[in-house]
Order: structure tokens, then C-alpha cells, then sequence
């Protein structure tokens, strides 16, 4: 089978790595807590900033936030290995700038994920993922953000929603821990018998 994946808050926990970062950079002790009660992808409002501003600041340490001690989610990696020791084609459709394809693809692969480098999509815009999923055929896609996920509803491909704070109200299958993607997929092969 092939099965897609986004990279940021899919794979890695890249927003709490940034609110961590935003706090360090602002000297404010906001608590996590806060962070996890955000109900958007972005994360500035509780650092009293404006839209504009945090847009400023997120571009402006983007590469930190990308390149630093961002953490993977606990099993994605081995879930991932599994499902290439199985057979299957693992494709990595994200939407960070292009300039940052090549770090990304190599980050990807130090932190043990399983990277070919012509299944590795970077440089879309969020609604443009649509079309390179459309041609890839892919029988699963995995992420998180709804505006994504809201373009891609009329594919044959099967959608799984990575449970964030901001996408509480898609009705898809919801991953909540990595863990349990064997078990999602085994229940979809038998309920499409």
C-alpha cells in the first residue's frame, strides 16, 4: 500500500517545540498547559502578540524552530519503519518552503525515519497538497490541519486526522498516539471487505 505523511505536528511535536522556544526567546513563563488549550495552528496569541507580529516572529526563527531538538512523537518513527520493513511505500508530503527540502529530507532520515528521496514532497502551499496526493494514488494520508484535510475529502484515498487542539471538529479517523496506526489500519482493511 502507500500511505502519505505531513512532517510538522504529524510526525513531529513541532508547535510545542516553538511555544517552548517562544517563551525562552520572550522571557515569559507561560505554562504548557496554555499551550495545549490553543485552538489554532498558530501559537503567538498567548505571548500577547498580533497576528502580524507572530507571523514576523515564526519566520524569523523558522530555522531554529525546524532544525534544533524538535521531538518526534512517541513510536512515529517505528511505525513508519514497520510499515517499510512490510513493503509498503512511505511518502512524506509537506509544506515547508522549498529552500528547506534538502535539511528537511536529512533531518528526517538522522532522526530514523525512513526517507526515499523521491517520495519526499516539500514546497507546496497547505491546498496544493491535494494535487501530488491526487497523483500519487495514496490509500492513506496522515495530518493534521484541517484546511488540508478539507480539500482532500472527495479522494479515494482514506484520511486520518492527527488529534490536535485545532481540528477537534473533523469527522475523520483520529490518530492520537502513533501506537495505534497498526490498529486504524487493520480497521479499515477489514471494514472495506
Amino acid at each position: 500500500m502507500k500511505f502519505g505523511f505531513d512532517v510538522d505536528d504529524t510526525l513531529i511535536n513541532l508547535r510545542e517545540h516553538a511555544f517552548r522556544l517562544y517563551r525562552k526567546k520572550l522571557q515569559m513563563d507561560i505554562p504548557l498547559n496554555v499551550f495545549h488549550n490553543i485552538r489554532r495552528v498558530e501559537i503567538h496569541e498567548p505571548f500577547g502578540l498580533t497576528d502580524a507580529e507572530g507571523k514576523a516572529m515564526w519566520e524569523n526563527f523558522l530555522e531554529e524552530i525546524y532544525f534544533t531538538d524538535c521531538p518526534v512523537y512517541p513510536d512515529a518513527v517505528e511505525t513508519l519503519r514497520t510499515l517499510e520493513r512490510e513493503g509498503h511505500e512511505i511518502y512524506y508530503i509537506t509544506a515547508r518552503p522549498e529552500k528547506y527540502t534538502i535539511r528537511t529530507r536529512e533531518w528526517l532520515k538522522e532522526k530514523g525515519f525512513p526517507v526515499v528521496n523521491d517520495r519526499f514532497y516539500c514546497g507546496m502551499k497547505d491546498e496544493e497538497k491535494v494535487d501530488i496526493i491526487k497523483k500519487l494514488e495514496l490509500d492513506f494520508y496522515v495530518d493534521d490541519k484541517p484546511a488540508v484535510l478539507y480539500t482532500l475529502e472527495n479522494l479515494q484515498t482514506t484520511l486520518i486526522v492527527k488529534d490536535q487542539p485545532y481540528n477537534e471538529g473533523l469527522k475523520l479517523e483520529r490518530l492520537y498516539h502513533w501506537q495505534d496506526f497498526p490498529r486504524i489500519i487493520e480497521d479499515f482493511k477489514q471494514t472495506s471487505v
